[in-house]
C-alpha cells in the first residue's frame, strides 16, 4: 500500500468518530463507555485481528518456519477463537489492543522506505510505535481504557476538546496524504 493511501484511511478513520463526538457528545460518551465491556465488538475486533495476525504468519518468508507454518498458524488461529469464548472480560480492548499491534507494524513499514525522502514521514511512524506502545499496555492492563474513557467522557466539554484535538490531528494526517506524501 501506498503511504498517501495510507495516510488517508489512516485519517479518515479516525476523523469520522471526532465528528461524531463533536456533534453528539452525550450519545458519543454513552457509546465510549460501553464500548471496554461489549462483547459482540470484542468478538468481532479479536476475530479480525486473528485473522490479520494468521495472514501475516502465512505470509512470512522466513524459511526457518516453513516446517511449522501450518501448526503456527493453526495455535495462533485458536488461541485467537477461544479468547472469543474464554476470556470475555474486556474482550473489546483486547481486540483493540491486537489491532493496534498489528496497525503499528503495518504503518511503520509502509513508511520505512520513504524516511528519507520528508521528516513528515516521522509522524506517521511515531503514531505507529505510540499504538505499539498502546497496544502493549492495553494488553496487560486493559482495565485503563475504561478509566481513560471514563476521564475522557465526563463531560460534553472535555468529550468536545479531545474530539477537536483528534480531529486536527486526523485532518492533519489525511492533508499529508493528499500532499506531501501523493507521490510515496
Amino acid at each position: 500500500m501506498k503511504l498517501s493511501l495510507l495516510s488517508i484511511l489512516l485519517g479518515c478513520g479516525m476523523a469520522a468518530p471526532q465528528v461524531y463526538g463533536l456533534a453528539r457528545p452525550k450519545e458519543f460518551g454513552a457509546a465510549a463507555k460501553k464500548f471496554p465491556r461489549h462483547v459482540p465488538t470484542g468478538i468481532a475486533l479479536m476475530l479480525l485481528g486473528t485473522a490479520w495476525f494468521v495472514w501475516n504468519v502465512n505470509v512470512e518468508p522466513i524459511a526457518d518456519f516453513k516446517p511449522i507454518k501450518p501448526y503456527l498458524m493453526a495455535a495462533f488461529g485458536a488461541v485467537g477463537v477461544g479468547a472469543c469464548f474464554f476470556v470475555q472480560d474486556y474482550l473489546a480492548v483486547r481486540g483493540l489492543a491486537v489491532i493496534f499491534l498489528l496497525m503499528a507494524k503495518f504503518m511503520v513499514d509502509t513508511g520505512r522506505p520513504h524516511l528519507g525522502e520528508t521528516p513528515w514521514v516521522y509522524i506517521i511512524q511515531g503514531w505507529g510505535y505510540v499504538l505499539a506502545v498502546a497496544g502493549i499496555y492495553l494488553t496487560m492492563w486493559p482495565w485503563r481504557l475504561r478509566d481513560l474513557l471514563n476521564w475522557v467522557t465526563a463531560t460534553e466539554s472535555r468529550i468536545k476538546i479531545c474530539s477537536a484535538i483528534r480531529l486536527a490531528f486526523a485532518l492533519l494526517v489525511v492533508t499529508l496524504g493528499l500532499t506531501v506524501f501523493r507521490a510515496m
